[in-house]
């Protein structure tokens, strides 16, 4: 029976995180607690949401509504409106008022930061305008549900708390196109915006290369709900081994252990038994976790996806993606890629494992302190830690595998891939995507070329070169066997991905109140791997246009939002 009533919905609410652990005891009494302070112990500040000015739907995930049973019309009923977009003086029993922001460590590729804390203590960074309002058991699934934009809370560092329309665009299509790639994600329920309230940002000219923004945009203010099993994230366990390591109160190793415990039960309960003593809980949850993020990350990789900014705070325990800031998908092929002008080398597109590595050895630290008193238990611990490359690894060789369409990994053949890949400019997504149909020459593969590449004779003979070896390896005879294995590679090769160029029109038709483009992306994306009418197709499956390159805010983004 559908959910059609936000009452039918307060039926649902189960409360785990406010109602298990320890509240911040300097946190106001009435939620109103939006100014930048020091949090210093507690797992979590009650905090109310700031309702946006005259909030107007724009869209809600079909599917997603489906597969909680919410009946569609709930979307655009005024009591659930309010509900997810900001206002909480509504809510009916037992929904609470209060929301929820918690805080968390930084570390960037492995070091810690406290520079990013107004403080310079590390007590004042965490949710700053991410605001979650609801937990609830649905269909045997507990899912938690937060409002990106949703105000200001004692995190938010001086800023206004909101998000805007265009990064709450990109990430409700981001989150539901990633599901449907069948990568781990947060989810999208709603977005509102306001044409009433707006705020100003930095961002860049039009038609400008410029690697920083250059002037300030007033855009309208928008709030999507991100949904997930839970929002914890390594900085948050992080932030409390940290507190514990350096005795920074007295219930700081306490705290530690409940949201390790907690952690459990949201996230691996189904893997590690309740009645097992900690240490071994401990032990157990470092090696679920270390599986969960390898094959995260190759996932990432296999759909030419790139964090952008793959911090520790960025990366979700559970080990699903999280944050949809400065993300993107690759267009030509470049090992390097790196679509946020505020990152680096270190969070490019090939040298995520490694960044997942450095962000898995700061989950380690934060769980060392639990097991002070159990030698064998951190041995267990580190060597968990020492063999996450080689687990990397071994996702990663069977990604590629499938990619290719082999049985077994060819190193050589492969390396010489990466070498065409790059000297020929090629495109990542429609190169592999033309691969799956198991061509007979190199001319379908030549529509995934930029550039002079398909002038150089010197290099189209490589190519065929390496065809002729590939064929050899995937070793197909028959066509029923080519049509099997063609089928095969497609399910891991999508034929469409959310580039940025697709995202930039239809953000901007937005902010003029069409959303007929966002709605056609929404689809579109929520298909990657289908073969779509041909109108979709010369849309959405083609080259990167040569004008568009290095343009600011398409082929490179700031991390404004």
């Amino acid at each position: 029976m559908k959910v059609k009533t936000l009452d039918e919905l307060s039926k649902l609410a189960d409360y785990s995180l406010v109602d298990t652990l320890t509240p911040d005891p300097d946190a106001t009494h009435d939620g109103v607690d939006h100014y930048p302070r020091e949090v210093f112990s507690g797992h979590y500040v009650p905090v109310k949401p700031t309702p946006i000015e005259n909030p107007t739907y724009i869209a809600h995930s079909k599917q997603f509504f489906e597969e909680l049973g919410f009946d569609d019309d709930l979307a655009t009923s005024e009591d659930f409106m309010k509900m997810f977009s900001g206002d909480s003086s509504g809510f009916p029993e037992p929904l609470k008022k209060q929301g929820w922001a918690t805080g968390y460590a930084l570390s960037i590729y492995g070091t810690e930061y406290y520079e990013q804390c107004p403080f310079r203590t590390g007590n004042g960074y965490g949710d700053g305008r991410a605001v979650s309002i609801l937990e609830a058991v649905i269909n045997g699934k507990r899912w938690e549900m937060q409002l990106k934009g949703g105000g200001r809370t004692p995190y938010c560092r001086g800023a206004d708390g909101r998000a805007v329309l265009r990064s709450s665009i990109r990430e409700f299509l981001a989150q539901e196109h990633m599901h449907a790639l069948g990568v781990p994600t947060s989810r999208s329920l709603t977005l509102y915006t306001s044409k009433t309230e707006k705020v100003r940002r930095p961002w860049f000219r039009n038609g400008s290369y410029s690697r920083d923004p250059e002037v300030m945009i007033e855009e309208d203010v928008a709030i999507t709900t991100r949904v997930a099993p839970s929002f914890l994230r390594v900085g948050q366990v992080e932030l409390f081994g940290r507190r514990a390591r350096k005795k920074e109160h007295t219930r700081a190793m306490e705290e530690l252990e409940q949201i390790v415990l907690h952690v459990i039960e949201r996230e691996y309960k189904d893997e590690i038994e309740e009645s097992l003593p900690l240490e071994q809980k401990v032990v157990l949850l470092a090696k679920a976790f270390q599986n969960r993020l390898t094959s995260l990350v190759a996932d990432w990789i296999r759909i030419g996806y790139c964090q952008g900014n793959f911090n520790s705070d960025n990366t979700a325990v559970g080990g699903f993606t999280l944050d949809y800031g400065p993300f993107g998908f690759m267009d030509m092929f470049d090992p390097r890629y790196q679509p946020w002008t505020g990152g680096g080398a270190h969070f490019s597109f090939l040298n995520q494992p490694q960044a997942a590595e450095r962000n898995f050895g700061m989950f380690i630290a934060a769980l060392k302190p639990l097991l002070d008193a159990d030698k064998e238990a951190g041995q267990q611990l580190e060597m968990i830690e020492k063999q996450f490359p080689r687990v990397m690894q071994g996702k990663m060789i069977k990604m590629w595998g499938a990619k290719l369409g082999l049985e077994h990994f060819d190193a050589e053949l492969f390396n010489d891939l990466v070498t065409l890949m790059v000297e020929s400019s090629v495109d990542y997504t429609i190169f592999f995507r033309e691969l799956s149909n198991i061509p007979e020459d190199i001319s379908t593969l030549k529509k995934s070329f930029y550039g002079d590449a398909n002038y150089n004779e010197k290099l189209l003979v490589r190519w065929i070169e390496w065809l002729e070896r590939w064929k050899t390896l995937i070793d197909v005879k028959t066509v029923p066997e080519r049509e099997k294995l063609s089928q095969k590679m497609k399910k891991v090769n999508p034929k469409y991905t959310l580039r940025e160029w697709f995202l930039v029109p239809a953000y901007q038709a937005a902010q003029r109140e069409d959303y007929t483009l966002m709605h056609e992306l929404l689809e579109v994306m929520n298909n990657p791997y289908a073969e779509l009418s041909k109108e979709m197709e010369e849309k959405y499956y083609r080259l990167k246009p040569d004008e568009l390159f290095r343009v600011a805010g398409i082929s490179h983004v700031s991390c404004s939002s």
